[in-house]
């Protein structure tokens, strides 16, 4: 089984198993009853499941080293390879400008139907970011997220894996995103270097 399958294979034993569900209309539903979307939407952030002393409580971008670090206070959970945007010298400055940003965010809104294989936005521009791009006359963007590969690949995998490819986001393996969508609770902070 191919690493992608894999990961594929694991999210989706993630949501068949994932304990009863409270519909929006606040009635629960068993997990056979419900639909797969709604399914995914209430499991999208449940990080009930993992021990707290393996959840993080923070995360760092080192961009120049190209890592990622899961943080327990000062323990490091786990460390990622990543790929940044294809401009990845400096901050995100302006809209299309292909830089990943810099600065300190949270992990805010997840996507368990993204283009790529889920993702979490950054809470990118922050006041900071917005006061520069203000000052400047640019539109600072947004939606920068970090998410495993496309869902559609377009090229060799073996591309993804050796090269900045996004568009300012923070990529990393299917497998990698797995472990740091169940190990980041809603509104971690992320700080995001040089």
């Amino acid at each position: 089984m191919s690493q992608r399958s894999f990961s594929s294979f694991l999210l989706a034993l993630l949501l068949a198993t994932a304990a009863p569900v409270v519909l929006a209309n606040g009635k629960p539903q068993s997990p056979g009853r419900v639909t797969a979307h709604a399914e995914a939407d209430a499991s999208a952030s449940d990080t009930s499941a993992v021990p707290p002393q393996l959840l993080a409580d923070r995360v760092v971008v080192r961009k120049s080293e190209r890592r990622m670090y899961l943080m327990h206070g000062e323990n490091v959970l786990r460390s990622y390879r990543v790929a940044l945007g294809l401009n990845p010298v400096g901050p995100k400055v302006q809209e299309g400008d292909s830089r990943t940003p810099e600065g300190h965010y949270l992990l805010t809104r997840r996507n368990p139907r993204s283009e790529y294989f889920l993702s979490i936005q950054v809470s990118y521009p922050n006041d900071r970011d917005m006061q520069r791009a203000r000052r400047n006359r640019l539109t600072p963007g947004g939606s920068i997220m970090i998410h495993g590969l496309p869902n559609d690949l377009r090229r060799e995998p073996s591309y993804y894996e050796k090269r900045d490819w996004t568009d300012g986001c923070i990529a990393v393996s299917d497998s990698d995103m797995l472990e740091i969508w169940l190990m980041t609770p809603p509104d971690t902070p992320i700080d995001i270097l040089p």
